[in-house]
């Protein structure tokens, strides 16, 4: 009987055992699970510095002179005298044009000059002529005039007939009228000698002009400068209605026309530091032209289409490495701006025309935050309103946050 009990009082420990095991393994299959930890962002602290202000405006490269080379005469071209592309002097000669109807010009207006001077030699020898016939005209009237003084007293004397103070005074009346013909002679000479003048005179200027058309056969460069591609070929026919036949061009120094809102232009003008601003060049392969430039003028209008303002800058061009028509950036500091916050860029989103970015404030709990910004630094980006130093912004993850979440900050490191 006694062994019976302890039979069954150790199966009853041996259930209770059992129920205990599987009561616990039960209890642990239905505990709630655990949370999931915060998510890891990468968070950066804003910064504050002094920056300088920096402008940058879109702009064209253009020769400081562009001389287009055009023909003044019309004749078919002989010969192209230069290597396009190449450097030219001032004065080189770049194309001829046949020359041989023009010198043929030359040479007849130096006939009918040669002709026209004989005139006036002509003329002028008329006029002494003239004169010695008044000279000996008027001796004969003298002595005509003599004749007639002593008759006339003779003839109340009966000294003499009256036929001879009638012949006398007949004389003296023809040689008086000599002398009128000879000083009208005069006169006719002194008018031929200046018509003979005028027409010396225009054949000079005949001779002139057709010596400068001989020379305007010979198209050289205006200026020195890096002379472009020919538009004529050997053997066309040119003259002043065609195009230009070819552009040199002054690169060295180059300019560069941007153009600057009227806000920005004012602003700049009334500092009165468009003349003290260090210029760069920024060329389309995004690489910085070594040497800085200055400002050179402003256009005379603002365009009133575009509210804009065209400025004109050079820069050295040493080699004639920029050339004309280039794109270009032009960069310039123009003031500095005192206690900027900065933020890397990544950190600001922009949301319709209007920018925000996540703030990780106390216990590490997200919030959204509107933000003004400015400009662009590099890779920061500029904050005028919204954010303090010291606080930290989320630069990477943001997107997966809602406002109240609380995150793991990791420090944010620039690449």
């Amino acid at each position: 009987m006694k062994r019976n009990h302890r039979i069954m009082g150790g199966a009853a420990a041996l259930l209770i055992a059992i129920g205990a095991v599987v009561g616990v393994k039960y209890s642990r299959g239905n505990a709630a699970p655990l949370p999931p930890p915060p998510p890891a962002v990468l968070v950066a602290t804003v910064q504050q510095s002094d920056l300088p202000v920096q402008r940058e405006w879109i702009g064209t490269l253009d020769g400081l002179v562009n001389a287009a080379i055009k023909a003044q005469v019309s004749g078919y071209l002989l010969r192209q005298a230069y290597s396009e592309g190449s450097f030219v002097r001032k004065g080189q000669l770049l194309f001829e044009i046949d020359p041989r109807p023009f010198q043929a010009a030359v040479d007849q207006a130096a006939g009918q000059l040669a002709q026209a001077k004989a005139q006036l030699a002509q003329a002028q020898a008329g006029y002494v002529q003239a004169e010695s016939q008044l000279e000996s005209a008027e001796a004969n009237q003298r002595k005509a005039q003599l004749d007639e003084d002593k008759y006339v007293p003779l003839a109340k004397e009966q000294a003499v007939t009256q036929q001879d103070v009638d012949n006398a005074q007949q004389t003296n009346r023809s040689q008086k009228a000599q002398v009128s013909v000879a000083k009208a002679q005069i006169e006719t000479s002194k008018a031929q000698i200046e018509a003979a003048k005028a027409g010396v005179k225009a054949a000079e200027a005949a001779l002139e002009t057709a010596q400068v058309n001989l020379g305007f056969t010979k198209l050289t460069s205006l200026i020195d400068g890096i002379a472009g591609t020919a538009t004529v070929q050997v053997g066309n026919l040119v003259g002043p209605a065609a195009n230009s036949v070819t552009t040199v061009s002054t690169l060295d120094p180059i300019k560069a026309n941007f153009t600057v809102n009227e806000q920005e232009y004012l602003t700049l003008a009334r500092a009165d530091s468009l003349h003290h601003l260090e210029l760069k060049v920024i060329l389309a392969d995004g690489t910085e032209h070594p040497h800085p430039g200055r400002f050179s003028f402003a256009d005379r209008q603002v365009d009133p289409n575009t509210g804009a303002i065209q400025m004109t800058a050079l820069f050295p061009n040493p080699g004639n490495v920029l050339r004309p028509g280039q794109y270009a950036k032009v960069r310039a500091v123009v003031g500095q701006s005192r206690g900027a916050l900065l933020v890397p860029q990544p950190a600001v989103t922009e949301l319709q025309g209007s920018f925000q970015v996540t703030v990780v404030g106390q216990n590490d709990r997200v919030a959204v935050r509107p933000v003004t910004v400015g400009e662009r630094t590099g890779t920061l980006w500029q904050i005028q309103g919204g954010l303090k130093p010291g606080e930290r912004v989320v630069v990477e993850g943001q997107d997966k946050l809602q406002p109240g979440m609380q995150v793991r900050p990791k420090p944010f490191r620039a690449s």
